[in-house]
């Protein structure tokens, strides 16, 4: 398939400028994913979904289902199933239509697109419809074919495109031309309840430790994300070689690609560090993982939108290390709350394990306390959502936020 085929009544330079809908009623959004599996867009998508329901509108979320619709519909919102992680032409230009009649069945008067695919379909639908037209950039896709940059293009042409930090913005405004009048920056917010070391029981953390068989008083560098090679997991064995430290565990935490797995093993038993290096696969209990890490590390060597787990690990006080690219250059203080290095430099890097393992007590718990305020003031869920409904409301008028009510509902 030709991933830049596009519905063949969108016009490839053509932003949806939606007509005022004629009747007003609490404001209803649908949000478009492919998926609703365990992921930083579709958790954005569902901790939105919430905001919106507890603000008085209505949320719609539109997907091919998965794991995370219970939570969904526990918070209030109603989730619609279509065959939407589809990328099959003939699926897409369905998609219109059964999107459209989404639209006009639950009263729809913003479709927020977050995903390239399915956004396709959705812009589609708005226009046929009238709805408003929203996006999100959750990263700075690639452009190295026209193809490509068609294919991401559709990405752009919302009334308001969103993206979910200023790299990714820079990058928006650069690639698409995409003007201040549309575009706005919304850090993506994490769950500050959840991610919160006051919240977290000391029998979580000795229960994970054990699980993970880790002795008490050895200092923990935790390497947290998928099992991809661009996350820079070699990077980070390499700079645990030149650090040379043996009383150390590194703990790889995540899933993904088992050959990639297999790579790094071989890699490691090839010619090993001195400290112990342990894959431990996913964790679903990672406020207790990062309370067991001395220092976290994100050594992506390809700059990545946002960088949550950098994020989360302040939450919870850790001392971090990123590269000094992409979104981590933007959620990490240097020399207050962590450090950055560039990427693939595992001289850098180990340098910068070395000032963090060596840090005395004291020096810790300021880092720990200017993280945990920098995180809070910046990069809450609450925040995130907050900024959304705002952009929403910049659509609909100013009498948005009253939620005036129309005099039907559909069912």
């Amino acid at each position: 398939m030709s991933t830049a085929s596009a519905p063949p009544d969108i016009a490839d330079d053509e932003t949806i400028i939606a007509a005022p809908r004629a009747e007003r009623r609490a404001p209803a959004v649908l949000q478009v994913v492919p998926r609703l599996v365990t992921g930083g867009v579709e958790r954005g998508t569902v901790d939105l979904a919430a905001a919106l329901t507890a603000h008085g509108w209505r949320a719609v979320v539109a997907s091919a289902g998965g794991p995370m619709v219970r939570e969904l519909e526990r918070a209030g919102a109603t989730h619609v199933a279509l065959p939407l992680a589809s990328k099959n032409p003939l699926v897409m230009h369905a998609n219109v239509s059964r999107l459209a009649a989404v639209i006009e069945r639950h009263g729809i008067d913003i479709v927020h697109v977050r995903s390239r695919a399915p956004a396709w379909s959705a812009v589609a639908a708005a226009r046929r419809t009238g709805a408003h037209f929203v996006t999100t950039f959750h990263n700075a896709y690639g452009t190295e074919t026209w193809l490509k940059r068609r294919y991401n293009s559709v990405m752009a042409r919302g009334e308001r495109v969103i993206a979910i930090s200023g790299f990714v913005a820079d990058h928006v405004a650069a690639t698409y031309g995409v003007g201040p009048d549309r575009l706005r920056i919304v850090h993506r917010g994490i769950d500050l309840v959840r991610f919160d070391p006051e919240r977290t029981s000391a029998e979580r953390v000795i229960d994970l430790a054990r699980q993970w068989g880790l002795p008490d008083g050895v200092p923990v560098v935790m390497l947290p994300g998928r099992l991809a090679r661009w996350k820079g997991h070699a990077v980070l064995i390499d700079a645990l070689r030149r650090l040379g430290r043996g009383a150390l565990h590194c703990v790889i935490v995540g899933g993904g690609s088992e050959r990639y797995r297999r790579e790094l093993e071989t890699e490691i038993a090839r010619d090993p560090p001195p400290c112990r290096i342990a894959m431990v696969g996913e964790c679903r209990d990672m406020p207790a993982a990062y309370m067991l890490a001395d220092v976290v590390v994100s050594a992506s060597t390809e700059p990545e939108g946002f960088g949550r787990v950098i994020v989360e690990a302040q939450a919870m006080g850790r001392p971090v290390i990123a590269t000094a690219h992409g979104g981590a250059a933007e959620t990490v203080i240097e020399g207050e709350t962590g450090w950055l290095v560039p990427p693939g430099d595992a001289d850098a890097l180990a340098a910068a394990l070395e000032e963090a393992l060596a840090l005395a007590p004291a020096a810790r718990l300021d880092r720990a306390q200017r993280a945990l305020a920098h995180v809070r003031a910046a990069f809450g869920t609450e925040r995130m959502t907050a900024r959304t409904i705002a952009i929403y409301a910049e659509l609909l008028g100013a009498d948005a936020a009253a939620a005036p009510i129309r005099s039907t509902v559909a069912a």
